[in-house]
């Protein structure tokens, strides 16, 4: 009877609204963006427009697979790494006091509250010759002498993990502390090892959060602007990066506009898939 009560007095035309901020600062720009991908380039940097598909047609260029390669390549490490240091670390976490949990999960909330200007630079002193970990190293004896490992893939990978891995513990932290822990008890009991336990158990239990997990890291990574230009090389540009030289520097805009095309379906189209795979896990 309350559950009538409460539909019969929430007016219908409020779920117009999130609708209409959707199609206002979504599927408007989308379909100007989608429009300019298709004009004709002016040669002063502008466009006319019109419908000249030459800007997609280059997407089978050996300029656009590589930059695809990279950036694939680059997020798809990231996103690993971050998964992969993650999931144990919520493990471990979701086991400790609950004072302690909320302590560290204050602390991860804090590094996404960082700007990602100011882990960039501060990732680049860190790894700078003068001032950075070479020091330590060979005050250590490890290397011969200080080196910088900046600007490198290295430094830009580890630049994405430091800004994903947040992500990726928030992501799991609810479904691993949700999990009976008397499953994995009931494992021990029957005489799996604690390795055993863990990657029979837990790892199977969890597909959907590591999937998600893995599939969010991936996305925001690959939309990653100002980290491969302060922490990585020029053949390290991710398509964020190629975009803005396309549309600033190039003075193309038509191809500009269809490589952010291509980005913003491949990021929908992943989102779905993590948003598939919470749905199977829920029904499973």
């Amino acid at each position: 009877m309350s559950d009538e009560v409460t539909h019969a007095a929430t007016p219908r035309w409020l779920g117009l609204w999130p609708a209409a901020m959707l199609c206002l600062f979504f599927l408007v720009p989308f379909c100007i963006m989608l429009a300019v991908s298709v004009a004709h380039r002016d040669v002063s940097g502008f466009y006319e427009w019109g419908f000249e598909p030459d800007s997609y047609a280059r997407f089978l260029s050996a300029f656009f697979g590589k930059v695809m390669a990279v950036s694939l390549s680059v997020s798809l490490a990231a996103a690993a790494i971050c998964v992969a240091l993650g999931f144990p670390f919520t493990v471990f976490l979701a086991s400790m006091g609950h004072r302690t949990q909320t302590r560290i999960l204050v602390v991860l909330l804090s590094v996404l509250a960082l700007s990602e200007v100011i882990i960039g630079f501060s990732l680049s002193t860190l790894l700078s010759r003068t001032a950075g970990v070479g020091n330590l190293f060979h005050w250590f004896g490890l290397v011969s002498d200080p080196r910088a490992y900046t600007p490198s893939l290295f430094a830009l990978v580890t630049g994405l993990c430091y800004i994903g891995f947040p992500f990726a513990v928030l992501v799991l932290y609810p479904p691993v502390s949700r999990l009976d822990p008397e499953i994995v008890e009931a494992a021990r009991v029957m005489g799996a090892s604690g390795p055993r336990a863990f990657f029979g158990v837990i790892v199977p239990n969890l597909r959907g959060a590591i999937v998600g997990a893995f599939i969010l890291v991936f996305v925001f990574t690959l939309g990653s602007y100002l980290l491969p230009q302060l922490l990585g090389r020029s053949e390290h540009w991710t398509l964020s990066v190629h975009i803005t030289d396309q549309a600033i520097y190039q003075s193309n805009l038509p191809f500009a506009a269809a490589m952010s095309v291509f980005l913003m379906l491949v990021a929908l189209a992943l989102v779905g898939l993590a948003s598939l795979a919470g749905r199977d896990r829920g029904a499973a």
